[in-house]
C-alpha cells in the first residue's frame, strides 16, 4: 500500500508547500489531500509541460513544488524539461505515476533501459508508454527511483535532497494508485 496522507506528510516535510501538475487516478487521493491541506497549494494545469515551468518560476520566486505527472504527461513535457529546469538547473522533485508497470512486469517484457523492437510497442497488452519512460528518464539525464508502498518513503527526502545537492529535476516513479 502507498498511503497519500504519508506522502504528503513526507512532501511537508521537506518543505514542499506547492504541488503543481495534472491529476490522474493514481495521484487521485493525494491531490485531494493537498486541495484540503491549508499549507499546501495545488496548481492545476492543462498540460504537463506547464508544470515544470511553474514550478520553476516558483523555485525562481523562493518557493518549494513538487511535480505531480503521469510518465505520458512527462513524455510530452520534454521541451519543457529540458529547455527550462535541466537548463535553469531547478531543483525538483518530480513524482511520476508510472503508466503501464504493471503490465510491464507480469508480461515480462524487455528491461525498461534494454532496447525496444517494433513489436514491442504494438502488443495490446502492454501500454507502451511504460516501455519508454525508464530509458527517456536516463537520455535526459534524470535520476530516477521507484515509489511502490509505504516503505519506499524514505525516497521522498532522499530525492528531494538529492535535487537540491545536484539542482536538477530528480523523478520519483510511482507505481501504484495511492490510497
Amino acid at each position: 500500500m502507498l498511503s497519500a496522507r504519508s506522502v504528503l506528510e513526507a512532501l511537508k516535510a521537506c518543505g514542499v508547500t506547492f504541488c503543481v501538475g495534472l491529476a490522474d487516478t493514481a495521484l487521485a487521493a493525494l491531490t485531494t489531500l493537498v486541495h484540503d491541506d491549508p499549507a499546501m497549494r495545488f496548481i492545476p494545469v492543462t498540460r504537463e509541460g506547464e508544470a515544470f515551468s511553474l514550478a520553476s518560476g516558483l523555485w525562481i520566486g523562493g518557493k518549494s513544488a513538487a511535480l505531480l505527472i503521469q510518465n505520458t504527461g512527462l513524455l510530452e513535457s520534454g521541451d519543457a524539461l529540458r529547455g527550462t529546469a535541466l537548463r535553469m538547473r531547478v531543483p525538483l522533485l518530480c513524482l511520476v505515476t508510472y503508466r503501464g508497470y504493471s503490465s510491464l512486469r507480469r508480461k515480462g517484457a524487455p528491461t525498461p533501459s534494454g532496447p525496444r523492437a517494433a513489436d514491442d510497442f504494438s502488443q495490446p497488452d502492454l501500454d507502451s508508454a511504460a516501455l519508454v519512460t525508464e530509458p527517456t528518464l536516463e537520455a535526459w539525464g534524470v535520476p530516477f527511483e521507484f515509489l511502490d508502498s509505504d516503505a519506499d518513503l524514505p525516497r521522498i527526502p532522499e530525492s528531494f535532497r538529492r535535487a537540491q545537492q545536484e539542482s536538477r529535476p530528480v523523478a520519483l516513479l510511482v507505481t501504484r494508485n495511492m490510497e
